[in-house]
Formats: structure tokens, sequence, C-alpha cells
């Protein structure tokens, strides 16, 4: 017997082409991390201040101004503001907009009272150090700051922590940031102590952005290294029974 009204009753059913097959494992995930980690607004505030500051400092010298480094320090400040403003408008955490333009504030009050160019800089070497030692002791412990910042960025601030094979990938992965932090310290202090702060500058273009590209880039694969096949990724901790 067959139901009237029914069209469709002996029609086959076409196949979805985004339908995952049956038995066939997932695809590989792409490089979460680009997404999850970005850095680009971090590497604005860090790049962009540094930079008018070298610029209006280099300016006010040949145009006869007394005090170049309160020129650039002025210049610095009011673009970082900018900056914190629009991040603001943009909708970002008012912690993360702060800081940037802190830093900006207390690297040029700093140049102001050594009168020293160069010292605009300091503020970013000693965070750079304090980031290497912090990284370096979360690798010790177990409990590396890659897997802090990809668990509260994707709603699971330490859920990662029961999941044995990502907690070994977060630490293999942090050795990259580890030489990150490493390369600026050596670099900024080399310039830094040798008065090179148009050097200073270009590094500080140089080794931020592009930096953290490489980083972002590098984490994934060795994260990957460290999960069995078929696991779902960071975002998907595979929680082990305590």
């Amino acid at each position: 017997m067959t139901v009237p009204n029914d069209p469709g009753a002996h029609d086959p059913v076409p196949d979805d082409p985004d339908a995952p097959e049956a038995g066939r494992p997932p695809a590989p995930e792409a490089n979460p991390f680009t997404e999850i980690l970005g850095g680009r607004g971090q590497a604005l505030d860090a790049t962009v201040p540094s930079v008018v500051f070298v610029v209006a400092w280099l300016a006010a010298g040949p145009l006869g101004s007394a005090q170049p480094v309160l020129v650039g320090g002025i210049a610095a400040v009011v673009v970082a503001g900018g900056v914190a403003l629009w991040r603001h408008r943009r909708g970002e955490r008012p912690r993360a907009v702060a800081v940037g333009l802190l830093l900006a504030v207390g690297a040029a009050l700093l140049a102001l009272y050594t009168g020293r160019a160069q010292d605009f800089f300091l503020p970013r070497i000693v965070a750079n150090a304090g980031s290497l030692a912090a990284w370096l002791v979360s690798i010790a412990i177990r409990w590396p700051l890659l897997g802090l910042v990809v668990g509260a960025l994707t709603g699971h601030p330490t859920k990662w922590r029961r999941d044995p094979d990502l907690v070994r990938g977060y630490c293999r992965a942090s050795w990259v940031w580890v030489a990150q932090y490493a390369v600026r310290v050596v670099v900024f202090t080399g310039l830094w102590a040798a008065d090179q702060v148009v050097a200073l500058g270009i590094a500080q273009i140089v080794l931020t952005w592009p930096l953290v590209v490489v980083c972002v880039a590098a984490s994934w694969p060795l994260v990957r290294s460290a999960l069995p096949s078929g696991h779902p990724g960071p975002r998907h901790p595979v929680v082990q029974p305590e």
C-alpha cells in the first residue's frame, strides 16, 4: 500500500557533500591558534607609540628643540591614548586597553626623568624579561602559560589541565614563546646599552608583530605533535578521570 500525498516517499535522498562519510576520521584541524591567539591589538599597542617616539625625537633635534625627549614622549603618549580610545570603542577589554597606555606613559616619564631617549624602551626590556621568567617557571611546574591563555579564550580556563596530552603539547609549544622573549631581551638590551635609539625603534617593529606571527604559526604544530589521533584539539580537552 502506498501513502498518498507523499511525493518524496520513493525519491532517493541526495548526498550531502558537507556531511562526513561514516567511519571517516575527522579532517585535521587547521591552526586554531591563528584565530584564538591573534595578538594584533597588543602588537599595535607596543609598536605604534615606540615608533612615534623615535620619529618625534628625531624631528625635534634638527628643529632646534631643547628637549627632544619631551617632544617624543608627548607624541608617544598622545598616540597611545588614541590607540586606547580606538580599542575601547571597539569594545575590547578595559584591562588590555589600559596596559598599553600605561606602558607608554611610564616609558615617557622614565625617559624624561633620565633625559636619555633610549630609556623609553627600558620598560619594554623589563617586561619582556619578566615574561621570559614567567614562561620558564610555568613550564617547569607543568602549568604552561600558553595553556592558560588558550584555555581562557576558549572558555576552559583550567579544564585542559586534566588532559595530559594537551598539557604536554602546551609545554612543548611554550618554548617557542620563551625563545621570543629571549630574543627580544638580548636584542633590546644590546641596543639600549649601545644608545641606539633608532635601531631600538626598528627592532620594536621587527620583533613585535612579525615575531608573534611566527610564534602563533609554530605553536599549533608543536601542540598537535603531542596529541593522539582523533583528539578534538584545544577547544575540546579530553578530561581524564581523577
